[in-house]
């Protein structure tokens, strides 16, 4: 047809050439808008396939059927197959079990025999920071969703404070002009004028059209990624130059069966107001420099950071549950069948970022910043602690992971957490308030390393449940998790967790272990040097009094001669 209508004459020919020329025009401008449906045909390519290839046969043994009886049955073979396709690949999730199956087979798995210790805990969870940073903004500003990172050699909570979505306008002709930084190991995180740090980015999470950095970023895919990358979670960090720049970490879709998602590298775009240059390379190629996950270990700055997207992280723990092979997950198994526990009430769902030392580990994993997650069996009454799960927060391609079930160390996992502190506490009001992200402390105390959660009391709004209170001193709670204690401790003086720990649970460790290692506290110079004084000082005392006992006992046993 379109070949007709282009042999009738040169009027013709040029309408085809100017609407030819305006579909390639809206295919490269517009790539972002249709790159989801690219992403879709790539997630589901075997299925597509496959169903088009059996409806293409059975929709051609329809038309040469010569009964009517052969071309019902036709269409109802036809039916019972795309039936089955659904419920067995939608409805039975047997699509994403084998996804999650060839993750497992992807993954460089690292079974540990020792936990690493916890470092630089944070005291706020991440809802508590996201409602504080809330509280700081104006009408016109929003905060996106807090992130932990490094910045200058310390753990932040770093977000941008960005023009709000409720009014376009904002998002159309205003800049991403500030970002939040704040410690994430203080009690008293604070949102004033030294954290809030002046940064100009003309592309933003929240802004419109070519500068909204999901646009940006797909603009910068070249023709195969857009078929095989997507942008997920947007971190702020500190380069090598000490300029903040916008980190987009990507996910690599790979695999034709069943094809699922791996850490892709990131894109980073550089801060600055841009130029008409700019803008036209914007809205043609988009912005963005991209940084595979080979490279990115030249750029300090991105090793040992978080940069790794949580939906591949939880994927990744996940697929766990084929440690015992491919069947173990299917109803009539499930040995070792674990699952990533429900966070309630809009709470930050694991992962959880922390920060863990491995130097004493015996293993290869740097010390640094990590996805925990506690994996537990997949029945609802079940809270036991099956793995611990360690996936470097900088997309490093290794798994570490800690099997307390096949150790039958009989450790509570983080569903069990929340009832523990309420009980402990029945004077609160567990109605509005409810204990939050109960992520992991790992300290050596009493002579061995020992497994606690912390806790965090929060306030949740009845008319909103995604708004938590963001107390500066919050309420933290210690839960032991092999004797199931709940140890209250004070916010403001970590350096004192250890031994209040002590203190509630010595008793029990040492009647149930039979050891008699006692907490020490550390003592200064000046301590040491007093304690000697006193010593000394006391056993003159004592050789005085043994000289004077001595004296008055020989004038008693003079008189008793005389007498």
């Amino acid at each position: 047809m379109l070949k007709n209508y282009w042999s009738k004459g040169s009027k013709q020919k040029k309408r085809v050439i100017i609407f030819s020329v305006i579909i390639l025009a809206l295919l490269f401008f517009l790539r972002d808008d249709y790159q989801p449906a690219l992403l879709f045909v790539r997630k589901f390519i075997f299925i597509i396939l496959l169903c088009f290839t059996i409806l293409f046969f059975g929709l051609r043994k329809f038309r040469k059927s010569a009964s009517t009886v052969s071309s019902i049955g036709t269409l109802f073979l036809l039916g019972i197959f795309f039936g089955a396709m659904y419920y067995i690949g939608y409805h039975s999730k047997m699509y994403n079990y084998m996804q999650t199956y060839n993750v497992f087979n992807d993954l460089n798995r690292i079974e540990i025999v020792e936990l690493p210790l916890t470092q630089n805990e944070r005291i706020q969870p991440l809802r508590n920071i996201f409602s504080m940073a809330n509280e700081s903004v104006g009408e016109t500003k929003d905060v996106s969703l807090p992130h932990l990172v490094r910045v200058d050699g310390n753990n932040q909570w770093t977000m941008a404070i960005q023009p709000t979505e409720k009014y376009v306008w904002q998002g159309i002709k205003d800049n991403t002009e500030e970002v939040f930084s704040v410690s994430s190991t203080t009690p008293f995180p604070r949102f004033s004028s030294e954290n809030r740090i002046p940064v100009t980015f003309s592309i933003g999470e929240s802004l419109k059209f070519s500068r909204n950095t999901c646009n940006a970023v797909v603009q910068r895919l070249n023709p195969w990624m857009l078929f095989n990358y997507e942008p997920s979670d947007t971190y702020y960090m500190k380069n090598d130059q000490g300029a903040w720049v916008e980190v987009v970490s990507l996910i690599k879709w790979k695999g034709f069966f069943f094809p699922y998602p791996t850490f892709g590298g990131v894109m980073v775009i550089e801060n600055g107001k841009h130029s008409f240059k700019d803008y036209l390379e914007r809205i043609t190629i988009g912005m963005g420099t991209y940084i595979s996950p080979k490279e990115m270990k030249n750029y300090a700055y991105l090793t040992k950071q978080n940069t790794l997207s949580e939906k591949v992280s939880r994927l990744q723990a996940e697929s766990l549950k084929f440690l015992a092979g491919f069947s173990d997950p299917l109803p009539w198994n499930m040995e070792s069948a674990v699952k990533i526990p429900a966070a309630p009430k809009d709470q930050n769902a694991q992962p959880y970022v922390t920060d863990f030392d491995f130097s004493d580990t015996k293993t290869e994993a740097f010390s640094g910043l990590y996805h925990w997650f506690g994996l537990e069996p997949v029945g609802n009454e079940r809270t036991s602690l099956s793995f611990s799960v360690f996936i470097p927060a900088d997309g490093t391609n290794k798994l570490y992971f800690y099997n307390h079930a096949a150790k039958k160390e009989g450790y509570a996992g983080v569903s069990a957490m929340p009832l523990k502190v309420k009980e402990s506490k029945k004077e609160y009001d567990w109605s509005s308030n409810t204990p939050v992200e109960f992520r992991p402390y790992i300290k050596n105390i009493a002579g061995r390393k020992r497994m606690f959660f912390l806790g965090t009391v929060s306030t949740i709004s009845d008319d909103n449940p995604a708004q938590f209170d963001g107390s500066a001193t919050p309420d933290l709670a210690l839960v032991d998790s092999e004797y199931r204690d709940v140890v209250w401790i004070n916010a403001k003086k970590p350096s004192t967790w250890n031994e209040e720990l002590y203190k509630q649970l010595n008793e029990a460790w040492r009647t149930s272990e039979g050891t008699n290692i006692y907490f020490e506290k550390e003592q200064t110079v000046l301590e040491k040097n007093q304690s000697i004084l006193d010593s000394i000082k006391m056993i003159s005392k004592q050789d005085k009094s043994i000289k004077e006992i001595q004296r008055l006992q020989k004038q008693i046993d003079s008189i008793k001669i005389n007498q």
